[in-house]
């Protein structure tokens, strides 16, 4: 069976303070985008786990074997499960593919095998995994609370046309919380929030990973200039930006304009919240 593994885009994330455990307080809106991953999961005599993309580990440093073995741990149930991931999603992206892929690693067993845990269960499975897992197991957009593991599912009607943009590096999200509170806004670089009718657009993280990373504050100027552009910021931790566009027609020209511009490793897809 082939279950898909939405990626996804923060239009809000705003730090409330650390915590305690060392985690940061927020609250995000996380909604789910057209991009997605895919797992092809089937029963085998033993259990295995293959993915198309080399820098992704096969050990059990693996999101998806690690959600693999703590289902099969819960539930009782034999490791007999062969496992392909397709990567679609790109690594270090702040679009959630490992979270993603791991969340549905689970949705996925617990339906093949009909061990029928409830979606509660499945997200405290997930928060062991990750504080962004839990918001994948419920399949819609939410607000997101804590460290990322308290998922408020939330009514999101708008499908918002989009184009991603991603330069050749990633972002380390510990290093972007940890770098939070002593960064500095850089001269020029736009942080406001942008106000539209169903919600609004801002990022804290955009101040420290801009104060390192340049090229991520430059590339969101550059789409905010943009007649095609209704509004840009950056998801999660980076480094991917979107851009929200007037006209879903206008994609490829820009994602063109964009290349031109920045360089031709700049990669860009067009796609829809879901």
């Amino acid at each position: 069976m082939i279950f898909r593994a939405p990626a996804k885009i923060n239009l809000s994330l705003e730090i409330r303070g650390k915590r305690d455990d060392g985690f940061h307080e927020i609250e995000s809106l996380f909604v789910p985008i057209s991009l997605a991953d895919e797992l092809m999961i089937e029963r085998a005599p033993l259990f295995s786990f293959a993915c198309d993309a080399p820098d992704v580990p096969s050990d059990d440093s693996n999101l998806v074997v690690r959600a693999a073995k703590l289902f099969f741990e819960k539930t009782g149930i034999q490791q007999r499960v062969k496992i392909s991931l397709a990567k679609k999603i790109p690594h270090g992206a702040g679009l959630g593919g490992g979270s993603s892929d791991a969340a549905t690693t689970l949705l996925a067993l617990n339906e093949i095998f009909n061990a029928r845990l409830a979606n509660e269960t499945l997200a405290e499975l997930a928060a062991q995994l990750g504080s962004d897992v839990p918001f994948f197991i419920f399949r819609s957009a939410a607000i997101c609370r804590g460290r990322g593991e308290l998922v408020t599912p939330s009514a999101f009607a708008e499908k918002l046309p989009l184009l991603l943009l991603k330069p050749p590096f990633g972002v380390p999200t510990p290093w972007a919380y940890k770098q939070w509170r002593e960064s500095r806004e850089i001269p020029g670089a736009f942080y406001d929030a942008q106000h539209f009718g169903w919600g609004k657009l801002c990022n804290d993280l955009e101040r420290p990973v801009f104060e390192k990373y340049i090229f991520l504050a430059a590339l969101k100027s550059w789409l905010l200039g943009r007649a095609e552009v209704a509004g840009a910021l950056m998801s999660g931790s980076g480094s991917t930006m979107f851009a929200i566009l007037e006209d879903a027609a206008t994609a490829s020209t820009l994602a063109e304009k964009a290349r031109a511009e920045f360089g031709d490793t700049l990669w860009t897809l067009a796609c829809t919240t879901a």
